[in-house]
């Protein structure tokens, strides 16, 4: 899920693979800042988001997983794909229907996404690699004259893969794909076709491969391990449980540090937001993360065991007069602030009750110091005074969470009045502080 936050005060949820941000409908100021009496939302178009109603836990290792030219990684298992971290099984010739008519589609063996914008001809087309054949594929259209065998497309690299994925110059030498077959490595030069094989010593033998926000991940089994493509040196604490950051699932590996778990996690938040003393709460699936104000330390731990009602998976959630307002399917949850938060009574309520907006929301946020509920739901937002008084001037912008990025506005009314996107933040890395 993605999230709006008030600066250093964050106040909002919003689903984060669910937001697509399209060009912003032109406002006038007094469109921004009229809101009607008591708690009669006003309707606004501002960007659209798409909701996505699908999970995903993997239960077996993958046969590839390549990401496409939108950046969303697909990750396939037999005659099926999985994409993005979480979602239901396809067909993979749904997606890819050329695979079944040349080919008995019972696996895929390695995938990648050439991203060469100098090689025009093969720039942003998905190569499948299929026992001895190669498929290339543009727009999910398979390329004319494919498949080929993989020695003409790509001579001096065998058939029968494990793996592949792309290595654009400087993270190799050149622009190269490094092709993994048991424990041999083979770097293929893609200006001048050479091969050169290496050994990548003391890093497992991988079964699928992918380069993602640009660290190279090496999957085997249910782990992974972060190599350096140049040398397959693997720095830092690995392998991990894959299932515990690639895919959203709530169960996960007996020896799995949670906290690492719950901030470096490649799945998306489902909500987050700060109380009025500052403490920030991070909601993904069955777990949070909290981080006490000035403090530089997270915790983890499971939503039921503080918050026991909603038992997992929130929708949208913001803070207002040292309450945590949260919203799953059409009811709302209260908390008042403390240790433990204290559930009120007469709670849950409808949503349509409490805020005047029909469940289910996409997300839900009060800026600092405001009395003002931004509730977000398809392509509209809807203003709710939750106080009946005038808002009060944002000062410390807003961060808007997509996938594993964010993005920061000055205000609120810069956001909705946007044309072009910001400049993109990596939540983990910056907001979390993980180094992959």
């Amino acid at each position: 899920m993605a999230h709006v936050g008030g600066g250093n005060q964050w106040r909002a949820a919003l689903p984060v693979d669910l937001v697509h941000l399209s060009p912003v409908v032109q406002q006038s100021e007094e469109d921004l800042l009229v809101t009607p009496p008591g708690r009669r939302p006003q309707r606004r178009s501002a960007f659209s988001i798409t909701p996505v109603h699908v999970r995903l836990c993997i239960q077996e290792e993958m046969d590839a997983v390549a990401v496409t030219e939108e950046g969303i990684p697909y990750f396939f298992k037999g005659g099926h794909v999985f994409k993005g971290f979480h979602g239901k099984a396809e067909l993979s010739n749904q997606s890819f229907a050329e695979l079944d008519d040349h080919h008995h589609l019972g696996h895929v063996d390695a995938a990648f996404l050439m991203h060469f914008p100098d090689k025009p001809t093969e720039h942003d087309h998905i190569f499948f690699m299929l026992d001895t054949k190669v498929f290339s594929f543009y727009k999910h259209q398979l390329e004319t004259g494919f498949p080929k065998d993989i020695s003409e497309v790509f001579p001096g690299i065998p058939d029968h893969l494990d793996a592949a994925v792309v290595c654009p110059a400087p993270d190799c030498e050149e622009d190269a794909v490094i092709f993994f077959k048991g424990d041999e490595i083979y770097h293929y030069n893609v200006k001048t076709k050479k091969v050169e094989e290496k050994k990548f010593e003391g890093m497992p033998n991988c079964t699928s491969a992918f380069r993602f926000m640009e660290h190279y991940y090496c999957f085997h089994g249910h782990q992974f391990s972060k190599f350096d493509p140049k040398t397959g040196e693997v720095h830092g604490r690995y392998p991990k449980e894959a299932r515990d950051y690639f895919m959203k699932c709530s169960k996960f590996g007996d020896t799995t540090d949670h906290i690492e778990r719950e901030r470096c996690s490649r799945v998306h938040l489902d909500a987050i937001t700060s109380d009025d003393a500052g403490n920030i709460y991070a909601f993904r699936g069955h777990h949070f993360l909290e981080q006490d104000a000035g403090n530089d330390t997270w915790a983890a731990d499971t939503i039921e065991s503080d918050f026991k009602e909603l038992h997992s998976e929130v929708d949208a959630t913001f803070s207002y007069e040292n309450h945590l307002y949260m919203v799953k399917d059409d009811k709302v949850y209260v908390y008042k602030v403390g240790e433990p938060h204290t559930h009120l009574d007469g709670y849950p309520k409808a949503l349509k009750e409490v805020l005047g907006v029909d469940g289910p929301i996409d997300a839900a946020f009060v800026c600092q110091d405001h009395h003002i509920a931004h509730v977000i739901k398809g392509q509209t937002v809807y203003d709710v005074d939750l106080k009946a008084s005038p808002p009060v001037p944002v000062k410390e912008g807003v961060k808007l969470f997509k996938g594993n990025h964010y993005f920061h506005f000055q205000s609120v009314k810069v956001m909705l009045m946007a044309k072009a996107i910001p400049e993109e933040h990596k939540t983990a890395l910056e907001l979390f502080g993980c180094d992959h």
